[in-house]
């Protein structure tokens, strides 16, 4: 993703639609349990399952995508608002380039790079997880901002609202769908980042992925893929539902 490049949403998601995705991931696990009862696991496959040790990564991966989706919440969004007010203008483009820096990097990479400074653990993991996904928060909230009517926000001005006032109920509601279709993007960034954590002690579902690889035990590889694919499924969910509830009424937004 470049400077230049924002997440677009698309048609307002019906409730159709929102029902659909949770039915095929109940029938994917309901399958893939199903396919464990049927598997023999051998001692290898076995001991690597066992002792509540795929609990522990499906929890380990949930707080790596919760606490660095927070984050870059808190560090894009108002920063995207500063980055937008006239005296701040100027430093919007050299806080996109250190953001496109960040995801412009392998993630592989910048969290060896972590490891080396931080030593191994789940603060070197954030880091890089957030540095990977600030920036479609970052550059759709300046974005949703910018594209706001002039017209609008001196008419709100001219009946006497403050700059507080504007901002909170005229230009953050106006800009809520490029906003939230940017934190939708993050989030799926995250979980599938969250992966690499293992590369640096940070636990995750890409423990049972690196181990299935490495030991050649394709059950495991499955069992830490179809969980990671479920997350990503899951928020992805999550942030569509967040759409159709945070969106303002009367916001419809065409392809």
């Amino acid at each position: 993703m470049r400077t230049t490049d924002v997440v677009r949403p698309g048609r307002r998601i019906g409730w159709p639609r929102l029902t659909v995705l949770p039915g095929f991931l109940v029938a994917l696990l309901l399958a893939t349990l199903l396919w464990f009862q049927r598997e023999d696991l051998d001692a290898v496959s076995a001991n690597a399952l066992s002792g509540g040790q795929v609990q522990k990564a499906l929890w380990q991966h949930v707080e790596l995508t919760a606490i660095s989706t927070f984050f870059v919440l808190v560090i894009a969004i108002p920063g995207g608002i500063l980055l937008t007010r006239p005296w701040c203008r100027k430093a919007a483009p050299v806080a996109l380039g250190f953001a496109n820096i960040g995801q412009a990097t392998p993630a592989i990479g910048l969290l060896a790079l972590l490891v080396i400074w931080l030593g191994t653990g789940m603060k070197a993991a954030l880091i890089g997880i957030i540095a990977y996904a600030i920036l479609p928060v970052l550059s759709n909230t300046i974005a949703g901002l910018q594209a706001n009517d002039p017209t609008l926000l001196e008419a709100a001005r001219g009946i006497g609202m403050s700059a507080l006032g504007v901002l909170s109920r005229v230009e953050l509601p106006l800009a809520v769908p490029l906003i939230l279709a940017g934190v939708r993007t993050a989030l799926v960034l995250n979980v599938g980042t969250a992966t690499l954590a293992t590369f640096g002690g940070g636990g995750g579902l890409g423990v049972l992925i690196t181990a299935g690889i490495t030991n050649q035990r394709m059950p495991v590889l499955v069992l830490g893929s179809i969980l990671t694919v479920a997350l990503a499924l899951l928020v992805d969910w999550l942030a569509s539902l967040a759409e159709v509830l945070l969106r303002p009424r009367g916001l419809e937004v065409g392809r």
